[in-house]
């Protein structure tokens, strides 16, 4: 069953609250954004998409999430509770094949995960939205938070998340796919260890970036990170390739996924759709 994400008056798991009292004005705040109330109020809105005809919103008034804690799937996940949007997330299982209902496709017709529909998206009409990278870049905006206003350093935290989906993303997939599942009955090991050099030659770009700043942005914390954090993670953890690309040597990007891990957003993102 979906996990209903609870107004942000709730002290629960299911949203992030923002500290009391006086903090860091971060380089996002001020943005003028399209979002109406960040306290979202019960109305009675209409879903009219097919999607809910598979998957019923028990809350149409809320965005509304369709995704698996991947590492891709993560990303939304950590980034809702980041902002502390209220949302409602439709757990869709890949292994059953849900992400080919015709229902799931008539919101991402490239039938991956994961997708969302926002009924208050921007002048107040419903989007529709899939690819990771976009939903990231559109919730920023939505919410002001997490990537700078200033155009030159917008566009370079833009950059870096292509970074992420054009290459940490496949090619970490691909270590995956070679070292933890099918591909790791192959007696041929040139395809693994070809990945996994690409892998570690990724790692030690990040680990060089991570040197002098704590976050990938000398700004702080942005969707670059949120982006890479559960690729990172998963292939150290669940992918069983720390020792294969050599994970050890990258002082930097360890530190930077333990301060990433150790954020309770980013704990609690993790587990949106697990069950």
């Amino acid at each position: 069953m979906s996990r209903l994400a609870e107004p942000l008056e709730a002290p629960c798991d299911a949203h992030i609250r923002r500290s009391p009292g006086t903090q860091r004005k971060e380089p996002w705040e001020g943005v003028r954004t399209f979002r109406r109330d960040d306290r979202v109020k019960e109305q009675n809105v209409t879903l009219n998409h097919s999607i809910f005809t598979r998957w019923p919103a028990k809350h149409p008034d809320r965005l509304q999430l369709f995704s698996l804690p991947t590492p891709n799937g993560v990303k939304v996940g950590i980034m809702l509770e980041e902002t502390g949007l209220a949302y409602e997330p439709h757990r869709i299982d890949i292994i059953a094949n849900e992400n080919q209902d015709s229902a799931f496709l008539a919101l991402n017709p490239n039938g991956k995960i994961p997708a969302i529909f926002d009924p208050n998206g921007p002048s107040g009409r419903p989007l529709a939205l899939f690819e990771s990278g976009a939903i990231l870049i559109y919730l920023a905006d939505k919410t002001g938070r997490f990537l700078s206003s200033d155009p030159n350093t917008r566009y370079e935290t833009i950059q870096w998340l292509m970074w992420q989906m054009g290459g940490v993303g496949p090619m970490f997939g691909q270590v995956g796919f070679f070292n933890k599942f099918a591909g790791k009955a192959y007696e041929d090991k040139h395809p693994r260890d070809r990945y996994a050099t690409e892998s570690a030659r990724l790692l030690g770009v990040l680990d060089e970036r991570l040197a002098t700043r704590q976050w990938v942005m000398d700004y702080g914390y942005s969707i670059a990170d949120i982006s890479l954090l559960g690729w990172v993670r998963n292939l150290i953890g669940f992918y069983e390739a720390r020792e294969l690309v050599g994970f050890d040597r990258f002082n930097n990007v360890q530190r930077w996924l333990d301060d990433g891990l150790s954020r309770p957003a980013v704990q609690r993102g993790l587990q949106v759709t697990a069950a």
